[in-house]
C-alpha cells in the first residue's frame, strides 16, 4: 500500500512540474511557433511573474526569519472577506503578475522587436540575466540570494498537506486546458493568421497592408503574459523562490527542448513535449548504477532532440499544413483561363 501511495505522490509531483513547464511552452509557441520570434529570455517573464505573485501575497518581512525585503502585499489577509473563502487573492496576485509581464514585454518589445532575429535573441537573453541579477543583488526587493520562502498555498486550508499536490496537479491541468482554448481560438482567428503570415514572410505580409511590428508586439506581449502565469503557478506550488531558480538551463533552454520535441506551431505538441521531456528528466533518477548519473539527463534530452530533428523535424505533433488537392488546383487554373 505504501509503495502504491508513493507512486501516486510521485505522479502528482510530476504532473505539477510538467504542467508548469507546459504553460511556459504554450507561451513560447506563440512567440516562435506562430510568429517566428526567437525569444531566449523566457526566464525573465518566469521570474517577473513568480516574484510579483510572491511579493503581493507574502506576509510582511520578519527580521527573525532573516528576511531583508521591505514590503509584502499580504493579500490573503488584506483582501479579508473579499476572498469569499475561495482564496481569490491567488487570482489577484496572478492578475498583478500578468500586468507586470505585459508592461515589461511591451517596453522591451517596443525597443527590440525591430532588431534582426539574432540581435533580438541576444537582447532577450541579456534581459533575462539582468532581471535575475536584479533579484539577486537588490535584497530590499525580494530578499536577494536567501530567497522568498513564506509563499502561501492556494486553497491550502482545504487539503491535507500530504495530498495537496493531487489538487494542485488537477488545478494546473484545468488551467492548461483553459489557456489552450484561449490560445487556440486566438490563433484560428484572423489575428492568428496574420501571425503565421509574418512567420512565413514578413515582407509579403507588410506589402499586404499589415503592420508587422504591431502584430509581433501583440504576440510578444501575449506569450509573455502566459509565461508570467506559469511563474505564478510555480511560485505558489513550490513555495520557494531564489535567483538560481531562473538559471537559463532550467528556465529557458529546457523549455525550448520541450517545444522542439512536441512540435512548434501546434499547441497540443507544445503541451505534450513538456510532459515527455520532463518525464525523461525525472525518470532517469530511477535508473540503476552509473545510469543514474545526473549528466545522463542532458545526454538523453540531447539524444531525443537529435532523433526528433532527424526523423520528425516538425516535432512529434507538428503543425498541420493545409494542402490543396489537385482537383482544387485544376479548378482554379480553369477559372484563371476563363477570365483571361
Amino acid at each position: 500500500m505504501d509503495f502504491i501511495l508513493s507512486i501516486f505522490n510521485y505522479l502528482s509531483t510530476y504532473i505539477v512540474i510538467a504542467g508548469i513547464y507546459a504553460i511556459f511552452s504554450l507561451g513560447l509557441n506563440i512567440h516562435w511557433g506562430y510568429t517566428g520570434i526567437f525569444n531566449i529570455g523566457i526566464s525573465a517573464f518566469f521570474a517577473l511573474g513568480a516574484y510579483t505573485a510572491a511579493i503581493l501575497t507574502s506576509s510582511s518581512p520578519s527580521p527573525e526569519m532573516f528576511e531583508d525585503f521591505i514590503w509584502g502585499g499580504n493579500l490573503p489577509q488584506n483582501m479579508g472577506i473579499f476572498n469569499l473563502g475561495l482564496d481569490l487573492w491567488y487570482f489577484a496576485g496572478m492578475l498583478g503578475a500578468i500586468l507586470i509581464c505585459g508592461i515589461a514585454a511591451t517596453i522591451i518589445g517596443w525597443i527590440t522587436l525591430k532588431l534582426r532575429d539574432d540581435y533580438f535573441a541576444i537582447s532577450t537573453l541579456g534581459l533575462a540575466e539582468t532581471v535575475r541579477f536584479i533579484f539577486l543583488n537588490e535584497k530590499w526587493l525580494a530578499n536577494g540570494s536567501r530567497g522568498m520562502y513564506r509563499i502561501p498555498k492556494f486553497l491550502g486550508d482545504w487539503f491535507h498537506p500530504a495530498y495537496y499536490n493531487y489538487f494542485y496537479g488537477f488545478f494546473i491541468l484545468l488551467l492548461i486546458f483553459i489557456l489552450y482554448l484561449i490560445v487556440q481560438r486566438a490563433i484560428n482567428s484572423p489575428w492568428g493568421r496574420v501571425l503565421k503570415a509574418i512567420r512565413e514572410d514578413e515582407i509579403a505580409t507588410a506589402a499586404g497592408g499589415k503592420n508587422v511590428f504591431l502584430f509581433k508586439l501583440q504576440s510578444f506581449v501575449l506569450g509573455a503574459c502566459i509565461m508570467g502565469i506559469g511563474g505564478v503557478v510555480y511560485a505558489h506550488g513550490i513555495r520557494y523562490l531564489d535567483p538560481l531558480t531562473f538559471d537559463p538551463l532550467m528556465a529557458t533552454f529546457i523549455i525550448w527542448a520541450m517545444l522542439m520535441v512536441g512540435g512548434s506551431g501546434n499547441n497540443k505538441g507544445a503541451i505534450i513535449g513538456a510532459f515527455i521531456v520532463w518525464a525523461i528528466w525525472t525518470w532517469t533518477d530511477f535508473l540503476p548504477g552509473f545510469l543514474a548519473d545526473p549528466n545522463l539527463k542532458f545526454f538523453m534530452i540531447g539524444l531525443l532532440i537529435t532523433l526528433v530533428i532527424v526523423f520528425k523535424p516538425e516535432g512529434i505533433i507538428g503543425e498541420k499544413k493545409i494542402k490543396l488537392s489537385s482537383k482544387t488546383n485544376l479548378k482554379s487554373d480553369k477559372k484563371v483561363q476563363t477570365t483571361n
